[in-house]
């Protein structure tokens, strides 16, 4: 199987790891601190092309091209694929961590394939891998352009990574990969991060049955250890409250332009930043009613793609107000307006992005 996109993305981002690392004296931290940094280096690295370190280990593994969920077990190894553990059409086995992975990556391709009529998560019938018990006492969950691979976490600070929004969140950055490959920094990384946040709650609210209104919007719940202070890792309805605790920090993200951060650290922003365009999805969603993988989520889907490679918040809000125009929905286009208004973004085709230091977008695509 030959990988042809370049990202690399972790759920945790390195701001986050980098608070726990300084907190706390559990090497684990350090660890997947220094795993994050490597990771990142190496995404910088790279121009035109994704290098996979595991490609060796990798040999064996075949790319059906019929969407086929297959889960490996790296048995507390930093090794990819691991050990075979379930196949498409096997049935369940002993360990659980296994079985909910076969489920929800299951679930998401029934996603895909219902919801937006899509075929994998490159639209070529691309077999969904995944490999867990990834590491010792692991404390992240990536897609590395060709799979996802979940650790266990430490048990102190994580319990998990494996649950269908993280699932969800790491397999729609592949299919921002395959329909976009939104740049990885400023502005357009934020939105690469935000709709694999939107990917992931809609999944989420599909096979829960969940209208807008019914959702809680928590992305990564459930994640921290009893006796943190946190609901989730973010909140779309509420961007910077999603936890605040001694051993982990605050959460950083604004949800208005007037608050955003412009910052050279965590790739320009894109995981403080996303904070913004959540919660105008968020508006939307509550605004029009209904199920949010509906109207809301046709919107954005195809907006993303339109929207190109280097989009700044004002030309993707742009775009999504000419896709809701096509649609002729009455008053939705309205509805949007006031979406991104409330979050201070003007929809501007031709508006680039702002805030983002220059050093950051220098040597950009078609800059």
């Amino acid at each position: 199987m030959t990988a042809t996109h370049k990202h690399i993305h972790t759920f945790l981002p390195v701001l986050v790891l980098r608070e726990l690392a300084k907190r706390n004296i559990d090497p684990c931290h350090k660890k997947a601190l220094d795993f994050a940094l490597k990771l990142q280096r190496r995404r910088q690295r790279i121009v035109g092309g994704f290098f996979n370190r595991h490609t060796a280990v990798n040999t064996g593994r075949i790319d059906t091209g019929n969407a086929q969920v297959q889960i490996y077990d790296a048995q507390g190894q930093e090794v990819q694929p691991g050990v075979k553990a379930r196949f498409e059409g096997e049935a369940p086995v002993a360990d659980k961590v296994v079985n909910a992975s076969f489920d929800y990556n299951t679930i998401v391709r029934e996603f895909y394939r219902k919801v937006f009529g899509r075929n994998s998560i490159n639209d070529k019938g691309m077999d969904l891998v995944r490999t867990v018990h990834y590491g010792d006492a692991f404390n992240n969950a990536f897609w590395d352009g060709t799979q996802m691979v979940y650790g266990d976490g430490d048990g102190t600070i994580f319990t998990t990574f494996v649950s269908l929004d993280v699932n969800g969140h790491e397999m729609t950055h592949g299919v921002t990969e395959f329909d976009s490959a939104e740049e990885y920094f400023g502005m357009s990384g934020a939105l690469n991060e935000s709709n694999s946040d939107i990917g992931g709650e809609m999944i989420e609210q599909w096979h829960l049955g969940q209208t807008a209104d019914k959702a809680d919007w928590l992305v990564g719940k459930g994640i921290w250890a009893p006796g943190i202070n946190g609901t989730a890792l973010r909140s779309m309805i509420a961007p910077g409250t999603a936890y605040d605790d001694p051993k982990i920090g605050k959460d950083p993200q604004p949800a208005h332009m007037r608050n955003y951060v412009k910052t050279r650290r965590d790739q320009g922003g894109v995981h403080i930043n996303s904070g913004i365009p959540n919660k105008a999805f968020v508006n939307f969603a509550l605004a029009i009613g209904g199920n949010s993988w509906e109207l809301p989520g046709k919107v954005w889907y195809q907006a993303r793609k339109k929207a190109g490679s280097t989009p700044s918040f004002y030309q993707f809000a742009y775009w999504t107000i000419e896709v809701v125009k096509g649609m002729g929905v009455a008053g939705a286009e309205a509805k949007l307006l006031a979406a991104w208004d409330a979050v201070g973004v003007t929809p501007d085709k031709n508006k680039d992005d702002d805030r983002t230091p220059a050093r950051l977008l220098r040597g950009r695509k078609g800059k």
